[in-house]
């Protein structure tokens, strides 16, 4: 054994999230509720840094109700100036 007389298992926790409930979206369809996220996290990074605590909430919400194929279209979109809406606060 290395070092050690005992086996000892190191366990690790692992909390998951996932946005919350908003009841600007009670419907089943979140399409609305992810966009409206990807926005105001943009928006919200300009406006404060992307260390401010309700931006990370803005970023957990819309990874967790976007699909990969959303977030890659709207970030190539933002990158090449062609994005639908203006993200300056």
């Amino acid at each position: 054994m290395s070092g050690s007389d005992s086996d000892e298992t190191e366990t690790k926790t692992i909390v998951l999230r996932t946005a919350g409930f908003d009841a600007r979206f009670p419907n089943t369809n979140q399409t609305k509720h992810c966009w409206q996220n990807y926005v105001d996290y943009f928006k919200c990074i300009k406006a404060r840094g992307e260390d401010f605590p309700p931006c990370k909430q803005f970023f957990r919400a819309y990874h967790s109700l976007c699909p990969t194929d959303y977030i890659s279209k709207w970030d190539t979109q933002r990158e090449e100036g062609n994005f639908p809406v203006n993200l300056n606060p």
